[in-house]
């Protein structure tokens, strides 16, 4: 019997090449499409294309030919306040390069689908936990784009067009615990990535973007997950609709939320050093609670955490921050 084959667009980004190595690493055939747009560089999990979602023709030329039997989509531009300054940059990237690669995915009559999602298709919500059935009400172009690209999977599913599972992403931060891949945006604007690189010396301080939201310290509250569990998840997500063909819309978070202020200490826990911390507005577009209720990805996929500690997740971070 030939091997799965597995397409990851944006393979060579954060969460994708985390999840390229745990597919490669259990034997399935990986092809990855990337423009390395985001600063991230090749690694040795799969086949790569360099090339943009924009260039249809090209894509339907690299389906036809490797014919995966399954697209995970995770190439798109997730900057909230970029998203903000710059709206049409990501209606246009993230809604309308999914079209394009959906349209070439009925070119070639692929209908398999996994969906990098996000926690910002809610936007303010009156329950935290958040369940999958809360109103979706995105308060920046960033998830609206999101929210877009799940209503239309919705009704192509429903038309029997595709299947697929959407995975609504919390806050995706660590790294490989064996080092070889991690973070490497070019502009870095996740709060632990920024923090570890101000207690490294290479931010002179750490702002923090509004101490006056409706929580116990002031600061935002966020559910952080670790990449390699969100990775394997993926995995488990493309087993599940391989074998069920149900779609599905999933958070994938771990239903604890840590504060601003408390990431901040915990990374000079970790670190054992100390840096300049000043307090800033609030960025438009920020929540003040973001946290999964995740009971529905553990029931239907059987999704067991291994790296649920905020501690770990710095740690894998700092580690890969110090060799890079």
């Amino acid at each position: 019997m030939s091997k799965l084959k597995v397409l990851l667009t944006g393979g060579a980004g954060f969460v994708g090449s985390h999840t390229a190595k745990i597919l490669f690493r259990s034997g399935y055939k990986v092809i990855i499409i990337d423009n390395f747009s985001s600063g991230a560089s090749k690694h040795p999990y799969g086949k790569f294309y360099k090339i943009d979602l924009k260039e249809e023709k090209e894509i339907i030329k690299i389906l036809k030919k490797e014919k995966p039997d399954v697209i995970m989509h995770f190439a798109a531009f997730i900057i909230v306040s970029e998203s903000i300054e710059n709206p049409f940059k990501y209606y246009e990237n993230n809604v309308g390069n999914t079209i394009k690669l959906i349209s070439a995915m009925k070119e070639v009559g692929i209908k398999n689908f996994i969906f990098s999602s996000s926690a910002a298709v809610y936007g303010i919500t009156e329950k935290n936990p958040i369940p999958e059935t809360a109103e979706l009400r995105p308060i920046n172009p960033y998830g609206e784009s999101k929210a877009m690209v799940e209503k239309m999977l919705k009704d192509m599913a429903q038309a029997k067009e595709l299947n697929y599972i959407a995975l609504r992403y919390f806050n995706v931060a660590g790294a490989d615990p064996e080092g070889e891949l991690g973070p490497s945006y070019l502009q870095p604007t996740h709060l632990i990535i920024r923090a570890l690189k101000a207690a490294k010396g290479e931010l002179p301080y750490l702002e923090i973007y509004g101490t006056d939201y409706p929580t116990p310290d002031g600061t935002c509250i966020r559910d952080y997950v670790h990449v390699m569990d969100v990775a394997y998840a993926h995995v488990l997500a493309m087993k599940y609709l391989l074998q069920n063909t149900n779609s599905n819309v999933l958070n994938c978070g771990y239903g604890k939320g840590f504060s601003v202020k408390e990431v901040i200490e915990t990374v000079k826990k970790v670190t054992q050093r100390e840096f300049k911390v000043i307090e800033g507005k609030r960025r438009p577009g920020d929540p003040p609670v973001l946290v999964a209720d995740n009971r529905k990805i553990k029931q239907i996929l059987k999704w067991k955490p291994k790296y649920n500690f905020l501690e770990t997740i710095i740690q894998h971070t700092w580690q890969w921050l110090k060799k890079t």
